[in-house]
């Protein structure tokens, strides 16, 4: 590998992450996320951009100048519970706090904005996730008396000269998002319309951010995104316009593995994970240099929502049944300890019964460590909820669901079992909620483990050895720091 310094001023060019002459703090920001990842460093994305406005954060709703909630709209369930924060929160302004102002940022923002805004006048602004700088713009307009609202997507906005404020932070591991936006318009999903069309962030400044959390004594990052496979800077601009970009910015265009390559070798005591994995751009240089580097988590989210390719047609999922199960073989032919993890939709429209017993099947094939799992609710303005009938009965959903969490269930237990015996690496990252008196921590799996605290800290690598398990969690005996420290 060159010098990564050098490679990184050859390849590509941007500006530093911005600190800039803030006011003095006086107001207060009280902001909640729903949804993903990627909406809680959204989140602190915001907070960073308001702390130069005046705002400092707060836990306490009733004392808040501006209240926010970021936003979800990937299932009902996100949406049914954000409207019931949103009455809280207009409950208090008009019995409490009068002049508290409340907002919506996020996915929910260009679905309903004439619904919050003037329909049901329950917020006073609705700012969309690429409209997050105007947020100063939005609150003048919201100080003289007036509805603000800008829900824009944009072609280039990656916010990556905004260093974020780390919320609710446990102090070991932090979030750097690395590109926004999805192209991939599965039928089922609302992210291409509420977060925009792909676009990669400049790596020298997911570079610098990591170096910031490096200096902070950060332990461990995730490099985010809607598809962080997708990652391909070339000087900015859509992935749909890359190829009419210069030769120039072609062949010195930079992909996700080198990025991941720069990463780890710059930063070596630092541990890197990164979500969301799309199987159809998953290529196996990424895999590689998984197995290169030790500080690459070996863990992968793949999601495959279905084990039927009659679903996963439907579903415009450019992969198929045996494309994925090749993927996954060779995977695990590169990196024979990769743990993997799934998304899974059930009740999908027109789903049949050998349709859900092919993504049973599918389970024991992979034999996932983790799982998160879903019954199909339609989603306003997909294209399955436009043009597709949901057909499925509520209640044949809820027992093939059942099923696909039960046969999870089993699968995770034996991979929880495959660590009785072994001594592995964890990182300390909190305390055991059900134990005072215990650390949790997580191996490279991304496995959860317990142990006793005795003389050791938050943050620090240790050697546990595996005495014990259950489905979810792992428990064993500290017998060491690891080389990491």
């Amino acid at each position: 590998m060159q010098n990564v310094d050098k490679v990184i001023d050859e390849k590509v060019q941007g500006k530093a992450l911005v600190t800039e002459q803030k006011k003095e703090n006086t107001k207060k920001l009280f902001i909640e996320s729903y949804g993903c990842q990627m909406n809680m460093n959204d989140s602190e994305i915001v907070a960073a951009i308001l702390d130069k406005e005046g705002y400092n954060t707060t836990q306490v709703l009733e004392e808040a100048d501006l209240v926010l909630v970021n936003t979800c709209s990937i299932r009902e369930k996100a949406e049914t519970t954000v409207r019931k924060r949103l009455q809280k929160y207009n409950r208090v302004k008009r019995e409490v706090n009068k002049n508290m102002k409340v907002g919506v940022l996020g996915c929910m923002a260009e679905r309903l904005k004439e619904k919050f805004l003037e329909e049901e006048k329950i917020v006073d602004l609705v700012v969309g996730p690429d409209a997050y700088k105007d947020l100063p713009n939005l609150l003048d307009e919201v100080s003289e008396g007036r509805n603000a609202v800008n829900v824009i997507l944009s072609k280039d906005e990656t916010y990556g000269d905004i260093a974020p404020v780390r919320l609710n932070s446990n102090g070991v591991s932090a979030f750097v998002s690395i590109t926004r936006g999805c192209d991939n318009m599965c039928t089922f999903c609302v992210v291409p319309f509420t977060r925009g069309r792909e676009r990669s962030r400049d790596p020298k400044s997911i570079l610098e951010e990591i170096g910031q959390m490096v200096n902070q004594n950060f332990k461990e990052i995730t490099l985010l995104g809607q598809n962080v496979d997708s990652f391909l800077w070339y000087g900015g601009g859509l992935k749909k316009d890359f190829k009419k970009a210069s030769e120039m910015a072609q062949a010195t265009a930079v992909g996700f593995a080198e990025l991941l390559d720069m990463c780890a070798t710059k930063y070596p005591k630092t541990r890197f994970r990164f979500s969301t994995s799309n199987p159809q751009d998953m290529h196996l240089d990424v895999i590689h240099v998984m197995a290169k580097h030790k500080n690459i988590c070996k863990y992968l989210h793949l999601p495959v929502q279905s084990g039927s390719n009659a679903m996963l047609k439907a579903m415009n999922r450019q992969h198929t049944r045996e494309e994925y199960m090749e993927l996954v073989d060779n995977i695990f032919k590169i990196v024979p300890e990769m743990s993997l993890s799934q998304d899974m939709i059930v009740g999908f429209c027109g789903e049949t019964e050998q349709d859900h017993q092919d993504t049973l099947d599918l389970m024991r094939y992979v034999k996932y460590d983790f799982g998160f799992m879903f019954a199909y609710s339609e989603r306003p303005g997909t294209l399955a909820g436009n043009k597709m009938e949901d057909d499925v009965p509520f209640e044949v959903k809820k027992r093939r669901l059942a099923e696909v969490i039960e046969l999870q269930q089993e699968h995770a237990l034996y991979r929880t079992q495959q660590h009785l015996g072994k001594t592995e690496e964890f990182l300390i990252e909190g305390t055991s909620k059900k134990n005072p008196n215990q650390w949790k921590g997580r191996n490279t799996q991304n496995t959860v483990a317990v142990f006793d605290k005795g003389n050791y800290k938050l943050g620090d690598f240790v050697m546990v050895k595996v005495e014990d398990c259950t489905s979810a969690t792992l428990k064993g005996t500290v017998v060491g720091y690891s080389d990491n420290n």
